[in-house]
C-alpha cells in the first residue's frame, strides 16, 4: 500500500467550499426531494450515483469508519491521503453496496497515522467495472496519542416534533455553526431521527409565519417497516448542512428512543392506533438494522455488537458511549424496587473501563440525563424517579456506578447528554445528596439540533444536583427559528489538561462557559 507521506493541510472551511458541496447533483437532489423517496430503490441506469454523501465515524488513533450509499448495486472504493489532491493516496476496496443494506456500506480503514488530518475520496464502481460514480470527498482527523489538545462537540435530537428540513430557513443551519468550530469529533447523543414523528408540509407559527418542511414518503407516517426506518435516516442527509458536516467531522453515534418509538422499552406492546405492528421488539430490530446501516458505526468496537463502546483521544480524553435504551426495565416498573437503565453487564463494563482508563478526562456520552425528571405519562422514562430521599428504581443502578467510581478513585468523570431539548450545566455534590458515598461531578446537557425546544425539567434531589446554568424556551415546542437550538463543546488544553466547557446556541455563540481543572487525588 502507498504510504501517507505528503502533507498539505486543508482547513475544514476550505474543504466545505471546495469539495463537500461540490457534488452538485446531490445538492440539487435535496431541492427536488419532495418528488422522490428519501431512500429510493436501487436502480441500474447510467453511472452509479452516491446519493447521500459520505460520513466518517468511530475514529481511533489508527483507524476510522467511512460510509456512503449508492443508487444501484456497486463496489465501494475509498482513497485516503494527507494530500487533498490525492496524489499520494492509499486505495482500498470496500464492500458491495446492494439492496441487502439499502445501498449503504461502510469500510473500516486501518493503519492510519495518529493525530493527522486526512482526506478521503469515495466512488462507487458498477459491478461490471465499466462505470464509476462521481467521487465525493471528506476529511477526518485521527485521534492523537500524546498530550494534544482535543475539541469535541455534542448534541442530539434531529427533526422532531414536526420540525424537519426547511429550505426557506436555510435548512438545519446549526450543523454549519458546528462545522465553524472545527471540532475533532462530534458526539451524537441519540434521537438521531424521529421515526415516530411524521412531518406535515406546513406548520403555522405563533407569530403568523409558516414553517415549510421538505417532505418524503417515509416522513409522512410513522416508521414500521425496514424501508421506512431507512427512510428516516436518509431524510436528514437530504440537508446540505448535515451532509457537509458529516463529511467534515467524524462522529460517535448512540441511539435513544425516537430511532424506534417514543419512550420504548424492551418487550413493550404498543397501544397506539397509528401502528399496525404493535410489538416494540419487532420494530426495534428493524430500527436497529437501519441505524447501523446508515450511521458510521464500527460494530466490532461495540461490546456486544450493539451500541455501547469507548474510544481514546490522546492522553487527555476517553469517551464512553452508553446505551440506556436496550437493557432497561419497563417505564411501568415499581420504583420502590431496584431497577435497570444500563443493565448489569453494561454497568459493570462502564465501571471497569472507567477505572482502567488513564485519560485525564473520562467523558460519559449518555443518551439521557441522570438527575432530571423525565416523565412518561404517570410513569418514569428517565433515571430520576421524582422522589426525594434514598435511590429508588433505576437510581439504584446509577448509585452503584457512582459509588464504585468513588471507591476506585476514578477522577475527572464528566457526563454529556441531550434528550430534554434545552441546555444546562448541573453540578452533583454528595453534600446535598440523599447518598453521600460518591465524588462530585458535572453533567452537561445540550440540544436540540433541529427539533422542538422544551424545558426546563425538574431536578431530582437524590444525587444532590444544582442547576448552575439553564437556557430553555418560554413555552413548549418552540420552533428552530426561535433561538433555542443548542450544542455543547469540550475543549481540552494539551499542555495543562484543563477542560473548558461551552454551551452554545444554534449560531455557535457561547451562552455559558466554565474551565475545569483536573483532580489527581
Amino acid at each position: 500500500m502507498t504510504e501517507l507521506t505528503s502533507s498539505h493541510p486543508l482547513g475544514r472551511r476550505s474543504l466545505l467550499r471546495a469539495g463537500l458541496l461540490g457534488a452538485g447533483a446531490l445538492a440539487a437532489g435535496a431541492a427536488t426531494a419532495p418528488a422522490v423517496s428519501a431512500a429510493p430503490a436501487l436502480i441500474r441506469r447510467g453511472r452509479p450515483v452516491l446519493t447521500h454523501g459520505v460520513q466518517s465515524g468511530d475514529v481511533s488513533a489508527h483507524s476510522a469508519i467511512i460510509w456512503t450509499r449508492a443508487d444501484r448495486p456497486a463496489r465501494m472504493l475509498v482513497e485516503v491521503s494527507r494530500d487533498p489532491s490525492f496524489r499520494h493516496a492509499r486505495r482500498l476496496c470496500g464492500p458491495l453496496l446492494t439492496q441487502e443494506t439499502g445501498g449503504t456500506g461502510k469500510l473500516r480503514v486501518p493503519f492510519l497515522p495518529p493525530g493527522t488530518d486526512l482526506h478521503y475520496r469515495v466512488t462507487a464502481e458498477d459491478l461490471d467495472g465499466r462505470a464509476t460514480s462521481e467521487p465525493l470527498t471528506g476529511r477526518l482527523r485521527t485521534a492523537p496519542l500524546g498530550r494534544a489538545g482535543v475539541r469535541l462537540l455534542w448534541s442530539g435530537d434531529v427533526a422532531g416534533q414536526g420540525w424537519g428540513i426547511n429550505p426557506e430557513a436555510g435548512g438545519m443551519s446549526i450543523y454549519a455553526a458546528m462545522a465553524e468550530r472545527d471540532p475533532d469529533l462530534f458526539l451524537h447523543n441519540g434521537d438521531s431521527v424521529y421515526a415516530d414523528g411524521p412531518l406535515s408540509e406546513t406548520v403555522s407559527l405563533p407569530d403568523g409565519r409558516i414553517w415549510r418542511n421538505l417532505m418524503t414518503p417515509e416522513k409522512s407516517k410513522v416508521a414500521e417497516t425496514l424501508e421506512e426506518y431507512r427512510g428516516q435516516f436518509a431524510y436528514n442527509l437530504l440537508d446540505e448542512n448535515v451532509r457537509a458536516f458529516a463529511a467534515a467531522v467524524p462522529s460517535q453515534v448512540q441511539w435513544d428512543d425516537h430511532e424506534v418509538v417514543n419512550n420504548w422499552c424492551p418487550g413493550e406492546i404498543l397501544d397506539l392506533p397509528q401502528y399496525t405492528e404493535k410489538r416494540v421488539d419487532v420494530l426495534a430490530r428493524r430500527a436497529f438494522r437501519a441505524f447501523h446501516e446508515w450511521q458510521p458505526i464500527d460494530a466490532r468496537a461495540a461490546v456486544d455488537g450493539r451500541v455501547y463502546r469507548s474510544f481514546r483521544h490522546g492522553a487527555h480524553a476517553e469517551v464512553f458511549v452508553l446505551d440506556m435504551r436496550s437493557y432497561r426495565d419497563a417505564n411501568t416498573m415499581d420504583h420502590t424496587e431496584r431497577g435497570r437503565i444500563l443493565g448489569r453487564r453494561q454497568a459493570a463494563w462502564l465501571v471497569r473501563e472507567l477505572a482502567r482508563s488513564t485519560a485525564t478526562w473520562k467523558i460519559v456520552q449518555s443518551d439521557m440525563p441522570i438527575g432530571l425528571i423525565v416523565p412518561d405519562g404517570e410513569d418514569i422514562e428517565g433515571v430520576a424517579d421524582g422522589r426525594p430521599g434514598a435511590p429508588g428504581g433505576r437510581e439504584h443502578e446509577l448509585a452503584w456506578v457512582l459509588r464504585q467510581l468513588a471507591r476506585r478513585r476514578v477522577r475527572n468523570v464528566v457526563w454529556v447528554t441531550a434528550d430534554v431539548h434545552y441546555t444546562a450545566a448541573h453540578y452533583y455534590s454528595p453534600d446535598r445528596a440523599a447518598v453521600g458515598d460518591f465524588d462530585p461531578f458535572w453533567e452537561f446537557v445540550s440540544g436540540p439540533l433541529n427539533a422542538g425546544a422544551f424545558g426546563p425539567n425538574t431536578l431530582d434531589p437524590t444525587f444532590g444536583p444544582e442547576a448552575v446554568f439553564v437556557h430553555a424556551p418560554p413555552r413548549p415546542n418552540t420552533s428552530p427559528l426561535e433561538g433555542y437550538q443548542h450544542f455543547g463543546e469540550l475543549d481540552i488544553d494539551g499542555r495543562s489538561g484543563n477542560l473548558t466547557v461551552h454551551l452554545r446556541d444554534g449560531t455557535g455563540a457561547a451562552l455559558w462557559s466554565r474551565t475545569l481543572r483536573p483532580r489527581w487525588r
